[in-house]
């Protein structure tokens, strides 16, 4: 059965998983790189006494649980089972350390942190255990082994009611300044984004799609609700590897996957290993988002995989805003962000809040039901939103005859790597403190594989050593930043170009740098 539940139905995810399990509880749900495959049915099953073990162990309804997990079967099955006890989550990338945990532990009031011990060769464990008691112990740790806690389902409340209305799930996001802010969310807004996924790249229960990038995205949720609403499989893997991943795909006999740019460059590699025969013969297309595509290797993958790459735009506040489709012109494919999604409008507008005419470039803004509620930084909640529920994305573009949005470029200063918003300005914060540094700016350069790379453009203090970049990424470590925030490159400048309110000129700064790169013949990829 092949059920879609449209994007206005305020329902909870729990009420979408039981209807699913009920519509099809024999059909897969689930795989893994481990052989493991569970059912829709074994998942509600999973889902309930994971909920009681919880529940024995103090965490409920009022609860507010942060958790810092890879993308596993029983990460999923974990998060269901708070949304079954009405818990509020604040998903974490496994990638992050003690400064943006801590953040974001505090964001949310979290009265929990679920984590791991030891993973990829870092203590997560350790690091929970350093935050609580910097926290003064009120926080209170699960730190998982081998299994999740589980009990008798008998002892569960009654299932939350009340629709999906309520703030469920606070994500992580950069935006410009140094702190991470809490992106609220809802079952509804979440499900409306995966509802629009779903409908934009024509999902069914034939297909088998992936998840292959941290469950605790924004993603996750999407191609989850994608797989709830329509009955299609999902396989997961807890580390991105491509020989791995290609092989579970072969497994799996997936039809759809993607993530993000990286991904596609890294499928695209596989393939070019053996030329002329498919790397997974079953795939009828590659789909994401989170960085701008190369026209170039949309046109590479087209060729050398003969399937599409259906881009997409969105954002932890909005997860779905565009979205290419299989009807779209090739030309469409390879040089837009595709239409905007079941539910969601886009209007380009001029400085002035004036509406633009098609063709026009200004300003990305939008609405619709797969919006955020509400920001939480600092203790403040925040709304930024204008009267009519719309709100400005940081973007600019402009939209083409048929609907068809082309990105242009932005107006936040962030830097976009492997489909993940950084803040220059956490990292510029640390570097600060650096005694060899008078000033530092912290921009992103283009990379084909990443998206943007960082890149540190320092002013040395008169008579200091040069540091290198190993020299510079140890520094943001022993900070407690995470890995994915490590300057890949630094440049030493003589004086930084600033503003006559003395703010440095990123964009000039960045431009600089690329220019000198092509003058000098190094490659600016």
């Amino acid at each position: 059965m092949n059920e879609v539940v449209a994007a206005n139905d305020a329902v909870s995810l729990w009420a979408l998983l039981a209807r699913r399990a009920q519509a099809s509880g024999d059909a897969v749900a689930l795989v893994d790189e481990h052989g493991r495959r569970v059912t829709f049915a074994d998942v509600v099953s999973l889902a309930e006494r994971v909920a009681a073990g919880l529940l024995a162990r103090g965490i409920g309804p009022g609860s507010t649980v942060s958790w810092q997990l890879p993308t596993r079967i029983d990460t999923i099955v974990l998060s269901l089972a708070l949304s079954r006890l009405g818990v509020t989550q604040n998903p974490i990338i496994p990638l992050y350390r003690a400064r943006e945990v801590g953040a974001m532990i505090a964001q949310c009031a979290s009265d929990w942190l679920i984590t791991l011990g030891e993973f990829r060769g870092f203590d997560h464990g350790a690091m929970a255990e350093d935050l609580r008691a910097a926290g003064g112990d009120r926080l209170e740790l699960m730190i998982l082994t081998d299994e999740l806690p589980t009990g008798d389902p008998a002892a569960l409340p009654p299932v939350p009611t009340g629709g999906g209305d309520e703030v469920r799930w606070i994500y992580t996001t950069s935006g410009t300044t140094s702190s991470p802010k809490g992106v609220c969310h809802t079952d509804g807004t979440l499900i409306a984004g995966g509802v629009s996924l779903a409908d934009a790249i024509g999902a069914t229960a034939d297909d088998v799609g992936t998840i292959f990038f941290p469950y605790a995205h924004i993603g996750g949720p999407d191609l989850l609700i994608a797989s709830l609403t329509t009955g299609m499989t999902l396989a997961v893997i807890e580390v991105y590897e491509p020989v791995a991943a290609v092989d579970l795909m072969r497994r799996a006999g997936v039809t759809i996957t993607g993530g993000s740019t990286p991904h596609y460059a890294m499928l695209l590699a596989e393939q070019q290993k053996n030329p002329g025969t498919p790397v997974v013969p079953t795939l009828r297309m590659l789909t994401g988002g989170g960085a701008a595509m190369p026209e170039k290797l949309f046109r590479d993958v087209l060729a050398e995989l003969n399937i599409p790459i259906l881009h997409a735009y969105g954002m932890t506040e909005c997860p779905m805003i565009t979205s290419a489709r299989m009807s779209d012109t090739v030309e469409q494919l390879a040089t837009t962000s595709g239409r905007p999604v079941l539910g969601c409008e886009v209007q380009i507008r001029s400085e002035n809040d004036e509406v633009l005419p098609t063709g026009a470039v200004g300003r990305v803004w939008l609405r619709g039901p797969m919006l955020f509620k509400e920001y939480r930084a600092d203790g403040e909640i925040i709304r930024p939103f204008d009267a009519d529920g719309w709100m400005f994305t940081g973007d600019t573009g402009r939209l083409e005859e048929h609907g068809h949005l082309v990105l242009v470029g932005r107006e936040k200063d962030l830097i976009i790597r492997k489909g993940e918003s950084i803040s220059p300005t956490e990292i510029e914060e640390v570097l600060a403190t650096h005694t060899a540094l008078a000033d530092v700016a912290v921009i992103g350069l283009p990379d084909d594989r990443a998206g943007e790379r960082i890149c540190a453009v320092v002013q040395l203090r008169d008579g200091a050593t040069e540091p290198d970049v190993d020299e510079i990424r140890r520094y943001c470590r022993d900070a407690g930043l995470s890995p994915a925030k490590f300057p890949e490159e630094v440049v030493i400048v003589s004086e930084m170009p600033k503003t006559p309110t003395m703010k440095i000129r990123k964009q000039h700064l960045r431009q600089s740098v690329m220019d000198s790169r092509a003058l000098s013949g190094a490659a600016v990829e």
